[in-house]
């Protein structure tokens, strides 16, 4: 148990009429009669040890990452990386190092295709190539690190160039996490990392920005199978740009970008003969500059879209994309992935949770309402986290779908503290607010944690009847099965598994058939 756990099962125990003497006297007694046996203390001590360690050994790692890929790219080159190791110790430790690389390709198969390595992966990388030494790892992670730190010389420039632009695409990230599950955010925060590098790393040009995500072409099948659609630019091109549609038959370097998953740029436009310009109102004297068309992976690296940027709008004569900007460029693909991925993520959870919802309805007409909230961090460590309130139904089956979701604060809603303990804790907290009685249930990530809560009323009763306490605890945990599955699959620890026919439609559709698939599945090992 961890502390609030350990105060959550005490508050469960005593009750909430308890006398503060009687309380005085559980705590004697507990302080008592506790006694914790030398195995216990040892093994606990051992643990706390490992776990301490591995959190160094990562933040080891992590640092040595980011002193490697300087520009913010997000990966590290696989061939690089194994160049320099393959000489560590005049080169004796190369079939160690050949047995660690077939490893870690069988542990990430799309390595052998794209070659890049990004944090997890090289971490898993040293961590492999350390464990074919002979002696102890640690040691030999260390040397590796002190190997491989040696290896690259950063200027203090370089390095302050370097953080700044991490701290660009955090904020990408950041955006995400506290946007609601709104994309808008997320496009702000992508152009400002772009606008902001421009103007310190990239001699000040003026920059035009556009993503595009694949879709299936469903309009016109016959101008090819899928198309890229433009959802978010600079705000000065969003006249020309905004909501356009780029079809396979079309002038473009897009979809040459999108099928060879690789950076296309073109020095300069007005010599290539396959550019699209939307802005047809620009001279085509005007029409100069490079041009750059960066494919958007998701963790597997297939290709969902593309980020393009070019110079059209910078009246200096002569303009290019350098390498060190092309890398950063790389990075915030990378980084927009990540977060579009998260908001992906959360949008199915709530498609799921709306269905598990409507099958309730029907079986426990005794719950008055149900809201769902989920977590929304803090913007830094000093800032607590918050629940926004997504989704509220009744007993009457009318459910409201919050556009603008309604944001709690600890410290503003101290009849809601149940809801906040139960985050806390991760456990189920059962309390009564104002005579009406409350179970909050938390809905859990991979790890443990609660991402989200069910706030189930039901009114003055103090219990549920059987019958509806039984599907409510099959609900519950039919939507937590559901909820991990959607997690795997975003976080690319596993493939969707399709088992009706009904999922093979789309990753909404899917999200919303998966709670009824765990249900099918849970009823047929009963039978």
């Amino acid at each position: 148990l961890n502390l609030p756990q350990f105060v959550q099962l005490m508050e469960t125990f005593v009750g909430e009429d308890i006398s503060l003497p009687t309380v005085k006297r559980l705590i004697a007694f507990i302080k008592d009669r506790y006694k914790q046996r030398e195995e216990e203390e040892m093994e606990q001590l051992e643990k706390v040890h490992s776990i301490s360690h591995l959190a160094q050994r990562k933040l080891l790692l992590e640092a040595l990452f980011e002193k490697w890929d300087n520009n913010a790219s997000g990966f590290l080159d696989l061939e690089e990386v194994d160049a320099v190791l393959s000489t560590f110790k005049e080169g004796t430790e190369k079939e160690a190092l050949r047995k660690a690389r077939e490893q870690l390709c069988s542990c990430y198969p799309q390595l052998s295709r794209v070659g890049k390595l990004s944090p997890k992966a090289f971490q898993t990388f040293l961590e492999l190539v350390a464990s074919e030494f002979t002696g102890d790892e640690d040691e030999a992670i260390d040397d590796l690190v002190e190997f491989l730190t040696r290896s690259v010389k950063r200027s203090h420039t370089e390095c302050l160039k370097g953080l700044a632009r991490r701290k660009w695409l955090h904020n990408i990230q950041q955006a995400a996490e506290t946007s609601r599950a709104s994309m808008e955010p997320v496009y702000k925060a992508v152009f400002k990392a772009l606008a902001q590098d421009a103007e310190a790393h990239g001699g000040n040009k003026k920059i035009s920005a556009y993503i595009a995500l694949l879709e299936e072409n469903q309009l016109s099948p016959e101008r090819g199978e899928n198309l890229l659609r433009y959802v978010a630019c600079t705000a000065s091109d969003a006249p020309y740009v905004l909501n356009q549609i780029l079809y396979r038959d079309m002038k473009g370097v897009s979809f040459t970008a999108v099928e060879e998953g690789r950076p296309i740029y073109v020095p300069k436009v007005e010599l290539h003969r396959n550019i699209h310009f939307w802005n047809y109102d620009r001279p085509e004297e005007e029409r100069k500059g490079p041009l750059l068309v960066l494919p958007l992976h998701d963790a597997r690296w297939r290709v969902f879209g593309i980020l393009g940027l070019d110079t059209l709008q910078d009246q200096c004569e002569e303009t290019i994309f350098l390498t060190h900007e092309i890398k950063f460029y790389q990075g915030v693909s990378h980084a927009f992935s990540k977060a579009y991925h998260h908001i992906c993520m959360l949008e199915n959870i709530l498609q799921m949770t709306v269905t598990a919802l409507d099958w309730l309805y029907l079986r426990a007409p005794s719950i008055h309402t149900v809201t769902t909230y989920v977590v929304e961090p803090g913007k830094d460590k000093t800032c607590g986290y918050a629940l926004l309130k997504m989704i509220t139904t009744d007993n009457r089956g009318q459910k409201e779908i919050h556009s603008s979701p309604v944001l709690l604060l600890r410290k503003e809603n101290l009849l809601r503290d149940y809801l906040f303990k139960c985050i806390d804790s991760s456990e189920v907290i059962c309390t009564s607010v104002c005579g009406e009685y409350h179970i909050a249930v938390p809905l859990r990530d991979l790890s443990g944690q609660a991402l989200g809560i069910f706030d189930i009323s039901i009114g003055h009763h103090q219990e549920l009847p059987p019958h509806e306490h039984k599907d409510l605890q099959k609900m519950l945990k039919m939507a937590q099965a559901a909820c991990s599955e959607i997690l795997k699959v975003s976080l690319e620890e596993t493939e969707p598994t399709y088992v009706l026919e009904a999922e093979h439609g789309g990753i909404l559709r899917y999200a919303g058939i998966l709670f009824h698939r765990f249900m099918l599945q849970d009823l047929r090992e009963c039978i």
